[in-house]
């Protein structure tokens, strides 16, 4: 019974824990670039390597840097095959993470796996084992505690950017609504200067 327990923990905690592998073709020139949705709080470890389509040897280098919503760099490393990042973000919004080859134009064509973990996936649960000494059901459960809390803020997080969404829309939209009044407004203002004008301009006309 508490097998069949642990296994139903670890399927439910393999469904929550956000973790993504990705893979990219660098251009010869310039950069390839991956962004990820992160928000505050939140715990990220990347790790990449550089894989050679057409299997060079030594593995032509790359430079990789990894840049916050607001254009601070967290991670810049150069003329490496592979490497490792790690922070905790402190602002909401788009990550960028970006690789260019050191040699542009030069080598052959080269591809990169880079995988994210997020929040509860990037947590050394190993650790946590050993400094309080828990192992099996109760590991996984404190696992499972952990998804259950980063899901519930998640959707806090998404509920505020509903809700600065919402506001945004409703701000623009009485924007639209001042501006269409607006404009009809200088539309009756120029017709009935039209009419006056042309009016005096026919009597003028009359008396000639």
């Amino acid at each position: 019974m508490a097998e069949k327990a642990r296994v139903l923990l670890l399927m439910l905690l393999m469904m929550l824990q956000n973790g993504e592998s990705v893979w990219l073709n660098i251009p010869r020139s310039g950069n390839k670039c991956v962004t990820e949705e992160i928000h505050n709080n939140v715990v990220v470890v990347g790790d990449y390597v550089v894989i050679s389509d057409d299997h060079l040897h030594p593995t032509p280098t790359i430079s990789a840097k990894v840049t916050s919503p607001y254009g601070n760099v967290l991670h810049h490393k150069q003329n490496i095959t592979h490497g490792q990042f790690a922070f905790t973000a402190s602002e909401s919004g788009q990550y960028l993470t970006c690789f260019s080859p050191d040699r542009p134009g030069q080598g052959g064509a080269l591809s990169v796996n880079i995988d994210w973990k997020i929040g509860i996936a990037a947590k050394d649960w190993e650790t946590v084992a050993k400094r309080e000494k828990i192992e099996g059901v109760e590991l996984e459960l404190r696992k499972l505690e952990g998804a259950v809390e980063a899901i519930h803020d998640n959707l806090i997080y998404l509920k505020s950017r509903e809700a600065e969404m919402r506001g945004v829309s409703e701000n623009t939209n009485f924007r639209v609504a001042w501006f269409s009044i607006l404009s009809l407004g200088v539309c009756i203002l120029v017709s009935c200067a039209q009419v006056w004008y042309l009016t005096r301009f026919f009597q003028k006309k009359k008396l000639i």
